[in-house]
């Protein structure tokens, strides 16, 4: 795969990754397609459950085995497939080419070594560098994500941080190689609102600075709103829609996306309505209904959603959807649709 031609840095192609548990098979990913453009910053949303995070683990082949396994599909990055590439040779993309930031720092961090050993250690895989020169590496990646008095701190522990300023050595961990791709999967969980807003823009400016792509997972649209370009709206395991920004915050065309529109405060307009949730809950993914999983907690839903799972489809360019309703009104637009 040649990045430079088609401007895609990565593409998944119907991903799926079960867990195989006592009770049932729970399908925490099932079919997951989408691309990743070079330098952009695509978000992944969703209620708990979706499996946004199980789907950002099974790109970096993450999965706990047993009882988790990829059973098919294809992630593919600079023309391979890591899903087939070897353990050893994919140790090359971990954290060097692709790097992860999780949403609780105080667990991703060992506490019984200093901040400056972890971030060194991240450093010593991937480059062949002296000691002296690590260690300068290692104190201008805490200068990047503004942490003061670096060369005092990298012999810091992890419990000696605030929640912010260890998510700040997360994203230093994560950039110390200048990946081409940052999953950050909800890296302001934790963080009160104001800490939030300065992670987020030193992940922006990081990203200007390294020139990489960013895949930002979250339930905060707020965050999707201001900082991605395209947007993947995920339920029960499945992709729902896929689109710009714009189209998914103005032009939803899902009845899930729809109600997640609904379900948040909106500072953009001057009538401000009550807050509509979602009615019912997230299905077992042990025992989905059939047809159109969305369907039981949807108004919207017509007859052949009882009967058949909707293909997520094209329905304008630029736009994909997977919900019948969505055809129907649609129709004179699509082509090939039964």
């Amino acid at each position: 795969m040649d990045i430079s031609k088609n401007n895609k840095i990565l593409e998944v192609k119907n991903l799926k990754t079960f867990f195989y548990t006592d009770a049932g098979v729970v399908k925490a990913v099932d079919g997951i397609s989408f691309d990743l453009k070079f330098g952009e910053t695509l978000g992944i949303v969703g209620e708990t459950g979706s499996g946004k995070s199980v789907t950002a683990l099974s790109i970096l082949r993450l999965i706990p085995q047993p009882p988790g396994k990829i059973v098919d599909g294809e992630i593919l990055f600079d023309g391979k497939d890591l899903l087939k590439v070897s353990n050893r040779e994919l140790q090359n993309y971990r954290g060097n080419r692709i790097s992860m930031i999780f949403q609780d720092p105080m667990t991703s961090l060992n506490p019984v070594y200093t901040i400056g050993n972890q971030i060194m250690e991240s450093i010593t895989i991937h480059r062949k560098l002296k000691k002296k020169d690590i260690i300068k590496e290692s104190l201008k990646l805490l200068e990047m994500v503004e942490i003061p008095e670096p060369m005092k701190r990298l012999n810091n522990y992890p419990h000696e941080f605030s929640g912010g300023m260890r998510q700040r050595v997360m994203i230093a961990m994560a950039i110390a190689n200048s990946p081409s791709i940052l999953i950050a999967d909800e890296p302001t969980t934790a963080l009160d609102v104001t800490i939030q807003a300065q992670i987020l823009e030193l992940m922006e400016s990081v990203k200007i600075k390294t020139n990489s792509s960013i895949i930002i997972i979250t339930h905060d649209l707020g965050v999707v709103a201001k900082y991605a370009s395209r947007v993947m709206v995920m339920y029960a395991g499945k992709p729902v829609e896929f689109s710009t920004v714009n189209n998914i915050f103005y032009r939803p065309l899902h009845p899930y996306t729809m109600g997640l529109m609904e379900s948040i405060t909106r500072l953009d307009e001057e009538k401000k309505e009550e807050l509509k949730p979602i009615k019912g809950s997230p299905p077992s993914l042990m025992d989905l209904p059939e047809g159109c999983i969305f369907r039981v907690r949807c108004k919207y839903a017509i007859d052949k959603c009882r009967k058949k799972y909707p293909p997520l489809i094209e329905a304008i360019k630029g736009h994909k959807v997977a919900c019948h309703r969505a055809y129907e009104f649609l129709k004179g637009n699509l082509k090939n649709i039964d």
